[in-house]
């Protein structure tokens, strides 16, 4: 048995010894008799459009696969892998939608980093969906050996029924940016969750951007696999008319002198724009020393949009290095907008420039220079869509 499968093991039987059920993450479970179909009464569905979802929930099996494009830096290897393969290294899932993936897809993606590795170029996963007709269920694992450098991009287009798990593994003193992009067509629904586990001395950067889509509703959840790991968990979210984003995050504090960061930054325009925001952060008896900070900020540009935003602490001991969250939800900052109508800025210029000021410095951080262009764009052409429609 290596190391970290030692350490991993260690963790889970102090788990099953302490064993806290957080109210926003069910124990996990492979058994879809432990996730029913949710009646939308349950506090984790409460939020999310059910009718819309398209019989995503319902458990029908399917062959249908997105189309792939990828870049693979040299020693980077992506194969697929049995179903019992897949059990064997993920993290199981918690939510229905992630058990159906695990049930239902015709076994899994696995990525693998060398241990030692320094990749000079982001990995690039590009998925597209054919139709909205077409029902997909998917698996994917990111493995990172120890002490490996890499940055992974996993982008997401054209339509379909999307049900993902995805299961972040990173070795001892790794350091990993992970990215997911939702770029979707209109009338595409997606159901993913990211479950990351971070090693030892380890530090992790997931990023998880949604712009297209009917219906998406992203999970990012981090645990750690021994003491010094780090997480930064990071989205970035625009709404447009109609459109529901929800983004669910849980930082599982089971080791001592872990940390995480959360900032979360959305913006919604158009009648029926709805965002929800769910920050949940489970700090245990054994977790002494860690620090945790979640942040969510919303803003409003029309009316006729609605966003939710709960952020949540369970703190099981008080012997810790600080704790805390920030929520708000905003319209635009009339002294702002004041203050660069006065030296002569246009109504619509003075929009965009707040805007680009709101998302700007989250977007510096994703650390893929390409990307971080596209985004920029993203969040004109959404704005512009606004504007050229004379929404106000």
């Amino acid at each position: 048995m290596t190391v970290t499968e030692t350490a991993r093991d260690s963790v889970a039987s102090a788990l099953e010894q302490e064993r806290v059920v957080s109210h926003l993450n069910p124990p996990p479970s492979y058994d879809l008799a432990d996730h029913p179909v949710p009646t939308g009464r349950e506090e984790v569905w409460r939020f999310t459009p059910l009718k819309r979802l398209r019989g995503l929930l319902d458990g029908e099996p399917s062959e249908a696969s997105l189309a792939l494009e990828q870049e693979l830096p040299a020693g980077v290897e992506l194969r697929t892998i049995s179903a019992a393969e897949a059990r064997e290294l993920e993290l199981p899932p918690n939510e229905r939608p992630a058990a159906l993936a695990a049930e239902l897809a015709d076994g899994a993606l696995l990525l693998d980093v060398p241990a030692e590795a320094e990749l000079d170029a982001p990995v690039v996963l590009r998925f597209r969906g054919g139709s909205v007709d077409d029902l997909v269920h998917a698996r994917l694992v990111l493995r990172f050996g120890a002490h490996s450098r890499a940055t992974v991009v996993v982008s997401h287009t054209g339509s379909a029924r999307y049900n993902a798990i995805t299961s972040v593994l990173v070795g001892d003193g790794a350091e990993v940016d992970v990215v997911s992009l939702q770029d979707w067509d209109d009338d595409a629904v997606h159901l993913g969750r990211d479950a990351v586990r971070v090693g030892r001395d380890a530090k992790v950067k997931h990023t998880s951007v949604s712009f297209g889509g009917d219906v998406v509703r992203m999970h990012a959840n981090v645990e750690y696999a021994g003491p010094g790991g780090e997480a930064e968990l990071l989205g970035l979210y625009f709404a447009d008319a109609g459109q529901h984003l929800e983004h669910r995050l849980f930082a599982d504090h089971n080791a001592p002198r872990t940390k995480s960061n959360v900032v979360y930054k959305g913006a919604l325009q158009g009648e029926g724009a709805r965002t929800v925001w769910i920050g949940n952060v489970l700090i245990r008896k054994v977790a002494e020393g860690i620090e945790t900070y979640e942040e969510n900020r919303n803003l409003v540009l029309t009316d006729g949009c609605q966003a939710d935003s709960v952020p949540n602490l369970e703190i099981e001991t008080g012997e810790i290095e600080g704790a805390g969250h920030a929520s708000a939800t905003a319209r635009f900052d009339d002294e702002q907008l004041f203050y660069l109508r006065s030296r002569g800025v246009s109504d619509e210029e003075a929009r965009r420039l707040v805007l680009h000021g709101f998302f700007q410095d989250l977007i510096r951080k994703v650390g893929v220079p390409t990307l971080e262009e596209q985004l920029t764009a993203t969040v004109e052409a959404e704005l512009a869509r606004n504007v050229s429609g004379g929404v106000r």
